[in-house]
């Protein structure tokens, strides 16, 4: 006996609007193989569908289900809805930055002693005690962002993901996406293959921004790269006018601790 599909009264639900997507419903009858009624569901419905019947802009059938109902009987849902096509791109990102620990302040606001006595002077540094400088934890921006792309399959070679790992926790070398070098951090890229005979790859990074001329206590000139690190030497120091040792950074050090990569072999 064939495997009959018909499509049922109540089929056609159609949504339109920013999202738009389609349900077609069927009765499939003469197996009770899922496989089967699934493959007869296929072949009796479109590939595409217009809800418009302007005959412009088709949806791509998207999801198929079968679900039993009966004796060599089944349901089966047909779904159509906006998917991206090959070689397309869709986007986000976050602004919710990250956080660092520092041990110098832009700028001491104000300092209080008792009556009769001077505060020390630590030039700028935070949590001094006896024998070090413990600092605090502050909200820094960085602007984190991902992409993702559809790419053909045969474009993702064994090559191409070794890319990817090797650029994995590597800075840009030179301008992209409008930073400047340095300024953005890969975070690896996470991709699976569609049914569409593609791929979808999404490429995660964070960017923190190039500084020049930062000051730290009597040091000036500092330039730092985004995922560069700054750290302070710090010494002891007699302030005079409140008769205290006191903590005064003597050298700042700009540190490279991240590998720089060209994010030209991404191909995005």
């Amino acid at each position: 006996m064939p495997v009959e599909v018909a499509e049922k009264f109540e089929s056609r639900l159609v949504t339109t609007g920013s999202n738009p997507s389609v349900e077609l419903r069927y009765a499939i009858r003469g197996t009770d193989d899922d496989v089967e009624a699934r493959s007869a569901l296929v072949a009796a419905s479109p590939a595409l569908y217009d809800p418009w019947g302007s005959g412009l802009v088709f949806l791509p059938r998207d999801q198929v289900t079968v679900l039993p109902v009966g004796e060599d009987l089944w349901d089966g849902i047909v779904r159509y809805g906006t998917v991206p096509a090959t070689n397309e791109s869709t986007f986000s990102f976050d602004t919710g930055g990250g956080s660092q620990h520092i041990t110098q302040s832009r700028q001491t606001i104000a300092s209080y002693a008792p009556a009769g006595q001077t505060a020390p002077d630590f030039r700028g540094a935070i949590g001094v005690t006896a024998d070090s400088v413990e600092g605090v934890d502050i909200a820094v921006p960085v602007y984190q962002f991902a992409e993702t792309h559809y790419k053909p399959d045969s474009l993702i070679t064994p090559t191409y993901k070794g890319t990817l790992f090797a650029l994995t926790g590597r800075t840009n070398n030179g301008a992209f996406k409008g930073f400047a070098a340095g300024e953005v951090l890969f975070l690896g890229a996470a991709g699976s293959k569609r049914g569409l005979g593609d791929w979808e790859i999404t490429y995660r990074f964070a960017a923190s921004p190039n500084v020049t001329g930062v000051v730290v206590g009597e040091i000036t000139g500092i330039d730092k790269k985004g995922w560069e690190y700054l750290w302070v030497r710090y010494a002891d120091s007699e302030d005079t006018a409140a008769k205290a040792l006191v903590k005064k950074p003597v050298a700042a050090y700009v540190e490279r601790v991240y590998e720089a990569g060209d994010f030209s072999l991404l191909g995005i």
